[in-house]
């Protein structure tokens, strides 16, 4: 087990405590140290990172693209500066074997964040999706290093064209439950949106259920709860968006212009400088 310093340990235990209540966790995610701060800022009480917008504000595409040390240095800053629990989305791991995976949560754990994300995904150059038995692998490796660090198992199931809704259904929840008896802490299903489905799963489970809303139109937090949702997630939305209004902006400098679009709403500079002041 790796030995963690108490702020550490205390942001876990409170990472744990926020997935039970009373209403449920909301993470709008994100990609970089600014961000970070201004989630918090805006009341966070927890910040998940986006490894799509991560990626993205790296210069890669998606889908483990980028180096896992820029990866990591990119965590780091996050952690470095947010005084609320972090948990990092890993994708698949990062790594070829569950010892690389571990290695690469035992930076994150190192570094003081509260948990992960990792995915079952689909099978390299495929559009199949992975074998549970390989997400088992890596849960139980990376559960070794830290008894707590919460560990939320993401399935793509509802990713992937099924012609029976019913055994889609029914392949997320037996996905959901081997993971969960792997060490996993909390279910991610993203693609789900059914209240029914929702529910049904949430209630076939003993751990919390995390569900996506990064989209355009997705239901408020409040009827995904009633739901039976206890983690809801914005993955790479808000960099969408705003990558949207930069090129709004620059639609209209380069077009028109002008540069109205860019004063609606900018933070100053002093805003912006007192998000870091305890930073170098």
């Amino acid at each position: 087990m790796a030995m963690r310093s108490s702020d550490a340990q205390q942001k876990t235990e409170d990472f744990h405590r926020l997935h039970a209540g009373p209403g449920p966790l909301v993470l709008v995610n994100a990609w970089d140290a600014a961000s970070a701060r201004i989630v918090e800022r805006a009341g966070a009480t927890a910040i998940g990172t986006t490894s799509a917008g991560m990626a993205w504000s790296l210069g890669y595409a998606d889908g483990e693209r980028m180096p896992v040390a820029e990866l990591v240095a990119a965590c780091a800053r996050i952690c470095r500066v947010a005084s609320v629990p972090v948990s990092v989305d890993i994708e698949s791991g990062f790594g070829e074997s569950a010892a690389a995976v571990r290695e690469v949560a035992g930076a994150l754990v190192d570094m003081g964040a509260a948990g992960i994300n990792i995915e079952d995904g689909t099978r390299p150059g495929t559009r199949e999706l992975a074998s549970p038995e390989v997400l088992c692998e890596r849960i139980a490796a990376i559960r070794e290093l830290d008894a707590r660090f919460f560990i939320n198992a993401r399935t793509d199931v509802y990713f992937m064209p099924w012609d029976d809704p019913a055994a889609r259904f029914e392949e997320a929840l037996r996905r959901a439950k081997l993971y969960a008896a792997a060490g996993a802490d909390g279910i991610f299903v993203p693609g789900m949106s059914s209240p029914e489905e929702i529910g049904r799963l949430s209630g076939a489970l003993d751990l919390p259920l995390n569900v996506y809303a990064g989209y355009a139109g997705a239901p408020p937090a409040d009827s995904l709860a009633r739901a039976g949702a206890r983690r809801i997630s914005l993955g790479c939305g808000p960099l969408q968006s705003a990558l949207g209004l930069v090129a709004r902006i620059a639609g209209e400098a380069f077009g028109h212009g002008r540069f109205g679009t860019m004063g609606e709403g900018m933070l100053s500079v002093g805003e912006l400088n007192a998000l870091f002041p305890a930073a170098a």
